[in-house]
């Protein structure tokens, strides 16, 4: 049928409108397009920028490997093949009445570990006293026997618990030095020792075998710390937290002194936790005094042979690899003792000379790459470096100073976290006063605006 001619117009008209509209639509989207941001994908002004390859720093120099500084232990089958202890030093039997823990923490450095066991088994104190802990955070792996001797964390529990007859205790992941302190603290409580000693696993002991007491027998340093502690067991020796042997390279904790003041500071990983721990002690009034029971050194190397300690020698000069019924004592206080302390005192003089720092002996050792809880060295004495330096931090924050002497400077346990950081400076001690200055001016308008409005 065929549309007339007026309906064809309107058809027409419609149709171009439509036309019209659809071309503008498709204009003005275009242009919303154009300016709108094209995703980075949908570019295409070259090729992609090649990705960023990681850049390492310069490998450290590599250490020598370290060797076992006891061959004759390395060989032994049982405790029976190790020489006898210097028969002076024996420890007496049966025990003593009283309990005698000392507690060594280890980390790293085998042979220095080694060496401070041996040092206080052949110095007279009972190897079933001894507990070593083992803090290398490696949990299961030196009982099992998986680590390696170039591994920093390498602890032969064969030897300490089969050899040397001591105890090993395993912590449950890497502790701080304020963690470990309250584990030791934590383990006296648990088996219900009211006193602990504790020793620094850099700090070989030798009895004084040249000391002598007016009309007294000779005693080891065994002896001697024991005589110390009996000494503070007496009910009217006063408020005691602690007495230290040369320093505190060992020392001898009374377990309730650390637990009344709250244990050591956790927050506060290593270096001024002792400061921190201290102070509190001495403004609870507590003591820690100086006792002396021998020889303590402050080392950073082990002595190669430490048969050396055993003070044993072979009966004829011509044996270079003695059976044990060959070796007989050289004598206490003899030419070989002074040489034990010659070579002792010479490797302490060197620590605390050495111009790379005192404590580069935890850093002695740098394999284990590929052993349980393997961790590159260089980068954990690193990490250890970092949570030193922010400890120092924290203690500066808690009591808001960074010198140890708190009590000197007038302050107690109750202004711990609530002093102003650098609170003994000129400046803040002036911008105090304008401060208290100010308030009182304040408070003294707000009490005349008071007054007005009640009138």
């Amino acid at each position: 049928m065929l549309l007339s001619q007026g309906r064809l117009r309107q058809t027409i008209l419609a149709l171009t409108l439509i036309s019209i509209l659809t071309c503008s639509l498709l204009l003005f989207r275009a242009d919303i397009f154009e300016k709108l941001p094209v995703p980075k994908q949908l570019k295409s002004d070259g090729p992609p920028a090649p990705k960023p390859t990681p850049l390492y720093k310069p490998a450290p120099e590599r250490r020598p490997d370290i060797t076992d500084n006891f061959p004759r232990a390395a060989k032994a089958n049982s405790s029976s093949s190790l020489p006898e202890i210097p028969p002076w030093n024996k420890p007496p039997q049966p025990h003593v009445p009283e309990k005698t823990p000392l507690f060594i923490g280890f980390t790293r450095n085998w042979r220095l570990l080694q060496q401070v066991v041996v040092s206080y088994v052949t110095a007279g104190w009972p190897p079933e006293d001894i507990y070593v802990v083992d803090n290398s955070g490696v949990m299961q792996s030196n009982q099992k026997g998986l680590l390696t001797l170039q591994n920093p964390f390498y602890l032969n529990y064969h030897r300490l618990t089969t050899l040397l007859k001591v105890n090993v205790l395993t912590t449950p992941t890497l502790l701080t030095f304020a963690q470990l302190q309250n584990f030791f603290t934590y383990t006296a409580l648990e088996k219900e020792w009211e006193h602990y000693f504790w020793a620094h696993m850099d700090s070989p002991a030798v009895s004084d075998e040249g000391y002598e007491e007016e009309g007294q027998p000779y005693r080891s340093l065994y002896m001697r710390a024991l005589g110390v502690m009996r000494e503070t067991m007496q009910p009217d020796y006063g408020l005691l937290a602690a007495r230290w042997f040369a320093y505190d390279r060992l020392s001898l904790v009374r377990t309730q002194a650390f637990v009344d003041v709250g244990g050591w500071d956790t927050l506060i990983p290593f270096y001024m936790t002792d400061c921190d721990m201290h102070e509190r002690l001495w403004m609870k009034n507590f003591t820690i005094e100086d006792a002396k029971a021998g020889l303590v050194y402050d080392v950073a190397s082990g002595i190669d042979d430490l048969e050396m300690f055993y003070r044993r020698k072979p009966t004829s000069a011509n044996q270079e690899e003695p059976t044990f019924p060959a070796l007989r004592p050289d004598g206490r206080n003899s030419p070989e003792y002074h040489e034990l302390l010659r070579k002792l005192d010479e490797m302490q003089r060197a620590k605390n000379e050495d111009k790379a720092g005192r404590n580069t002996w935890q850093s002695a050792q740098q394999g284990g790459k590929g052993e349980p809880f393997y961790r590159d060295s260089a980068g954990f004495e690193q990490g250890i470096s970092m949570m030193m330096e922010f400890g120092r931090e924290v203690f500066e924050v808690k009591w808001g100073r960074g010198p140890c002497d708190l009590r000197k400077a007038g302050l107690d346990e109750n202004d711990a976290w609530r002093l102003v950081p650098g609170w003994e400076k000129e400046e803040a001690q002036k911008q105090a006063k304008k401060d208290r200055e100010r308030n009182m001016k304040e408070q003294r308008k707000k009490a005349e605006n008071r007054k007005k409005e009640s009138r």
